[in-house]
């Protein structure tokens, strides 16, 4: 299961949910605009401020570039 904590500006964001459909990945998208919620809020959730935070199995992972090496790594898609 992947969660993906996002806001409507952030281009990171944008590549993210482009890597993850380019694999075939299913992912939560929560945007923290539209949900109201403060980046203090997103801290408490996924330790980290800015977006995207992306948990996967309810492990927080970090933002995009966390992502990418987990792509390039071939650990993403296991």
């Amino acid at each position: 299961m992947i969660k993906m904590y996002t806001a409507n500006w952030c281009t990171y964001c944008v590549n993210a949910k482009r890597l993850l459909m380019a694999k075939g990945m299913e992912y939560e998208e929560i945007n923290i605009v539209d949900k109201g919620m403060s980046r203090e809020d997103l801290f408490e959730i996924t330790g980290g401020r800015s977006v995207p935070q992306i948990v996967i199995n309810d492990k927080p992972i970090g933002g995009y570039d966390n992502l990418l090496q987990l792509d390039q790594a071939g650990e993403l898609s296991a």
